[in-house]
Order: C-alpha cells, then sequence, then structure tokens
C-alpha cells in the first residue's frame, strides 16, 4: 500500500533515517491518505530525542518541546516532528501528568485514541497498522485504541471526537466505544469549554451534522455546558442543516434556531464561542420565521438592519427551513435583492448623502431631535431611493416637523 507523501516531509523522514532513526508520517494524514482525501497537515512521528531532531535541521521551532515535539521548516513549509513517547498518568482526565520518550513505534501508536488514527506509514518501511486502523476504515468505524474506558478516561475530550470522526467521515462508533461514551459522559466536566466548542463546530460543519444527535443520545449534553441541553428542541430534522452553507454561525443558527434569540446567545457565551458568531447567530435565530414582502422597500428595510453577507445567509437559511407559498415568494425577494445591491441602492445610515454635519450646516443643533430627522430621512432613502441626494434630502429636512 503506498502513500504519496510530500516532497518535503519524506526528505524530514529520510534525512532522520540517514541518521539512523526510524521516522513515519502518522496519524490523520495516513487516515486522510488512505480515504483518498487531501491531508492537511503531515505530522512526523520518529526515535529521535527533540535535541537530536533540532543537530540534524537547520531550521526548527521549540513548538512543544517538553511533550516530544520540534517544528520542522521545510521548504516553505512547517512540520511537526515528535518523538515516540509513553504518556504518564492523566491526572485530570486531560493531560498526561508526565511524557516519556521510547524507541518503541508500537508504544507511541497505542496511546493514541482511535485505531484509524493509529497508523503509521514511510516510503522504506509501508504501512504500519498494529491496530487494524485500515480495517476500521474500510468498515467505515470509529474504535478506540485498546481499552474504550481507558482512553476515555485519559481524555474525555476524545468522547467528543469520536462523535465528531462519526459525523466527518460518516462512519459509526464501534458498540464498546459507545458504551464507554456513555460510561464516561461524567467526565466532559473536566474539558475546557473552548475545546468542546471546537469540537462541536466541526460537527455541525462536517458532512452528517444530523450526528449531533449522539451528543444528547449518549448522555453527554448535560456536561457540555449549563443550558446546552435545552437544545435538543433543535434535533428536529436536523439533517436539514447540511443543505445550510457551511459556515460557522449558519450551522449553529440552524442548530439553535427553535431558541429564542437570549437562549441561543446564552449557550455559545458558556462555551465561550467569539462574539461575532454569537452576535450573527443572534440575528438569524430571531429574523428567520420572518416572512420577508417581495416589495423593495421592505426589502431594503430588513437589509438595512443586518450586513449584506448574512441578509444572504437569512435567505439561503429561509430556503431550508421554511416551506409553503412563501418559498416562491422567496425567489422573487431573492431577485430584488440582488437588483437592489447592482443598483447601489442606499440601504446603510452611513451611505446617505446627507450626514449630521450637513444637517449642523444648515443649522439644525445636534442632540435626540437632529437624530430623529436622519432617521426620517433614512426612511425616506429606504422607500425611495432615487431620492438620495444631498440637495434633495436637505431640502426634505426643512418640511420635517
Amino acid at each position: 500500500m503506498t502513500i504519496q507523501v510530500p516532497d518535503a516531509a519524506g526528505k524530514i523522514i529520510k534525512q532522520l533515517n540517514t541518521h539512523g532513526f526510524e521516522a513515519y508520517a502518522v496519524g490523520g494524514c495516513v487516515r486522510d491518505s488512505l480515504l483518498g482525501r487531501v491531508p492537511k497537515d503531515w505530522d512526523i512521528t520518529t526515535s529521535a530525542k527533540p535535541e537530536q531532531v533540532k543537530q540534524i535541521f537547520s531550521r526548527t521551532v521549540d513548538t512543544g518541546i517538553l511533550h516530544g515535539t520540534v517544528t520542522v521548516l521545510m521548504e516553505h513549509e512547517a512540520y511537526e516532528v515528535t518523538t515516540y513517547r509513553i504518556d504518564g498518568e492523566y491526572e485530570d482526565g486531560r493531560h498526561p501528568k508526565s511524557v516519556e520518550f521510547t524507541g518503541n513505534l508500537l508504544e507511541d501508536l497505542k496511546r493514541r485514541d482511535f485505531t484509524i488514527n493509529a497508523m503509521a506509514y514511510s516510503d522504506r518501511d509501508g504501512l504500519v497498522d498494529a491496530f487494524g486502523g485500515a480495517m476500521d476504515l474500510s468498515a467505515g468505524i470509529i474504535r478506540c485504541v485498546g481499552n474504550p474506558m481507558d482512553r476515555f478516561h485519559e481524555d474525555a475530550l476524545r468522547i467528543l471526537r469520536a462523535i465528531r470522526f462519526s459525523a466527518q467521515l460518516g462512519f459509526h462508533i464501534e458498540e464498546e466505544t459507545n458504551k464507554a461514551i456513555t460510561a464516561i459522559a461524567p467526565n466532559m466536566e473536566k474539558v475546557s469549554k473552548e475545546r468542546i466548542a471546537v469540537e462541536l463546530t466541526k460537527l455541525l460543519l462536517s458532512d452528517y451534522p444530523e450526528q449531533m444527535k449522539a451528543v444528547f443520545e449518549s448522555g453527554i449534553a448535560p456536561y457540555v455546558s449549563e443550558h446546552f441541553s435545552t437544545a435538543e428542541r433543535g434535533l428536529f430534522e436536523l439533517e436539514k442543516l447540511k443543505r445550510l452553507p457551511s459556515s460557522k454561525h449558519v450551522r449553529w443558527s440552524g442548530f439553535l434556531r427553535f431558541l429564542d434569540q437570549k437562549e441561543a446567545a446564552e449557550i455559545l457565551k458558556e462555551l465561550k464561542l467569539d462574539n461575532d458568531t454569537t452576535d450573527q447567530v443572534r440575528i438569524l435565530t430571531g429574523l428567520w420565521k420572518t416572512e420577508i414582502p417581495a416589495l423593495k422597500p421592505e426589502i431594503r428595510k430588513v437589509m438595512s438592519r443586518i450586513k449584506i453577507s448574512l441578509f444572504e445567509d437569512l435567505l439561503s437559511f429561509q430556503n431550508v427551513f421554511l416551506n409553503g407559498p412563501y418559498l416562491e415568494q422567496l425567489k422573487t425577494v431573492r431577485q430584488y435583492a440582488g437588483e437592489i445591491i447592482n443598483d447601489g441602492d442606499c440601504i446603510h445610515l452611513k451611505d446617505m448623502a446627507v450626514t449630521g454635519r450637513d444637517l449642523m450646516e444648515a443649522g439644525i443643533k445636534p442632540g435626540p431631535k437632529m437624530g430623529e430627522i436622519l432617521e426620517s430621512l433614512f426612511d425616506e432613502v429606504i422607500k425611495n431611493p432615487e431620492n438620495n441626494n444631498r440637495e434633495y434630502l436637505l431640502n426634505y429636512s426643512k418640511d420635517l416637523p
């Protein structure tokens, strides 16, 4: 079985071999290559100690040297090169208390999470697969290396990783691994919210976002965050999420759409997602049920409240989750929205031909009254975009009460 290793990664492996050390591509890059996918990263594992790796290569960065990882810079690319290791006791359910370097590849592979991630490869030795990873890949199975209870006790984040991999790959979780997930679920409380959010986001962005059901069916949900269990309402028609654009805020909005804006934002804040995503989810969960009239002034009014890109997301959202006669109307709304954008209609206050400074020069004092006048002028422009010129609006402002 041959894997096409990138030239730079191949050179690193060969140089380590030339100096008398074992070296292999390992983990996800091997898995993805066997699946016919293009790996994002190529990680290398070796019998060489970190200081030996640094002696062999001229350009290195100490990215995780205490855990045996040195980043080697080769042909404008960065490759993590990690010494074979044996993890010590996991006292916190997330990280090993100590790391011991070893010269034995199999000792390194057997500490890994799943069989499909515990394979190594080099052109010299071919595929090293001591735990049946290739067979599980062929069968579409997520299975822990060794005893699943031990693997999940060591690192509870692996529970979510199992579900996330099943979603990304369309695999099912092996029975004993699944039982261990339910048994060790309470240990999820030891995992940082940021790491949980990363895994859940990858799950939602996958080809099988309906696997979110497994988070609830396995009993993990109460340990994800304080209010995450309320999101169970979003499991209805979960498979429709794959029809949404594959962007973080849209998929999260699809999952949380049955919650009100406050509830949705609360869950995302508990998971410490970024403010931009949280704000966009708040907007989409608040607007998606609102049918937009197929009238340009009404469309401009909705567009004026949000970014153009988010308005487009809203239309995609409604196309997936709303039904009935409105879907025909939505086609017209989308057409008119395109014309509004192409015509350059003013749909945001900052694009109006008159500013507060113009009104001050016309003798209007700053304050609430000026704000009311600007809003009235903007309302006029939303209804009649052809009137967005300075002279017209200044004259129009004189007739306002």
